[in-house]
């Protein structure tokens, strides 16, 4: 192994907590934020983001998710608690820590003038601890880990939004890091460049690089993430790998019918909300416990209803939101 590939494997390499487990990257105790007016963004937020996965945060407009990575990178005070990111308090060691975190936050700021490559030798040059020697060679190799090596001699400012975010994303990928922190990385790319952003990101964690991803794309947290957390109105609701957050979810009882109008009437009787009809197939919430499966179809098959297949659907990350937040979500991928 060159020196070069052993101090990259040793800035991305996690940490560990007694017992063998990964530490936390980021560790937040009551953190609060609040603004002039009395205004609370972010309320007694707890957030522990184990090292090594990729951690997804989620939740509406205005819920507090800005501005707590803002706080996280040392951008903005807070008024009360505390956070920690990579073992460090923020925004006190700011100085140390940016330098292992890779970022980028509300877009790219990038020099409408310069190409993206030369706005790419800006952003190096203004990092103190970065190896002027290996500034070539990392440039190209940012570009073309974010697909935009073809465009490099372009000015940005003939960049489409997408373009834009892929070298905003190359600017964080100059130098090997601990931590990447992406707030709305696939804004404005279309669904190739999205699953291409997905696939680098799974590659980043794969080499030991923990990925915060901010996102308002459930399918990108559920495709991409292993932990998530849910956030309303500046306060924490729930946190926890992806795939328990999506279990602790109840699910949707599925009815496909060539009778959709009479099964949905029929489960409406039996007190069933939330009931759904596209085409052939009816949804509605799952029926609490106390109601058997079998008597509910029994009783669509006694009002003539003419049933093709019945069951209770998996409980998905999507359920678990709206059922935390009483909001729907956009799950475009």
């Amino acid at each position: 192994m060159t020196d070069r590939a052993a101090a990259a494997d040793t800035a991305t390499a996690p940490a560990y907590a007694a017992g063998g487990r990964p530490a936390p990257v980021i560790e937040t105790r009551g953190l609060t934020k609040r603004f002039r007016g009395g205004q609370v963004a972010v309320d007694g937020l707890d957030l522990t983001v184990p090292g090594g996965s990729v951690f997804g945060f989620l939740g509406p407009n205005g819920s507090g998710k800005t501005t707590t990575i803002r706080m996280l990178m040392g951008l903005i005070d807070p008024t009360s608690g505390t956070a920690t990111v990579l073992g460090r308090p923020m925004p006190q060691a700011s100085r140390t820590v940016l330098p292992e975190v890779g970022a980028l936050i509300e877009g790219p700021a990038l020099y409408g003038y310069l190409s993206g490559r030369d706005n790419l030798v800006r952003f190096d040059r203004a990092d103190p601890t970065a190896d002027p020697r290996t500034r070539a060679a990392r440039i190209a190799h940012a570009l073309e880990r974010v697909g935009l090596a073809a465009a490099s001699a372009k000015k940005a400012k003939a960049y489409s939004l997408g373009m834009k975010q892929r070298l905003g994303l190359a600017a964080a990928l100059l130098r090997p890091r601990r931590l990447l922190v992406l707030d709305e990385p696939t804004n404005g790319l279309d669904p190739q460049g999205m699953r291409e952003i997905r696939s680098l990101v799974r590659e980043l964690a794969a080499e030991g690089t923990t990925v915060f991803l901010s996102s308002h794309l459930l399918d990108e947290i559920e495709q991409v993430c292993t932990h998530a957390a849910v956030m309303a109105r500046g306060r924490l609701l729930v946190q926890g790998p992806v795939a328990e957050l999506a279990a602790s979810a109840r699910g949707r009882l599925t009815v496909t019918t060539p009778d959709p109008g009479e099964a949905a009437r029929i489960l409406k009787e039996h007190g069933l909300g939330g009931v759904s009809v596209d085409g052939d197939r009816l949804t509605a919430d799952a029926p609490p416990a106390a109601v058997e499966l079998a008597d509910l179809n029994a009783a669509l098959v006694g009002g003539g209803v003419r049933v093709r297949s019945f069951g209770i659907e998996g409980g998905s990350l999507e359920d678990a939101f709206v059922a935390l937040t009483g909001e729907g979500f956009d799950v475009a991928g």
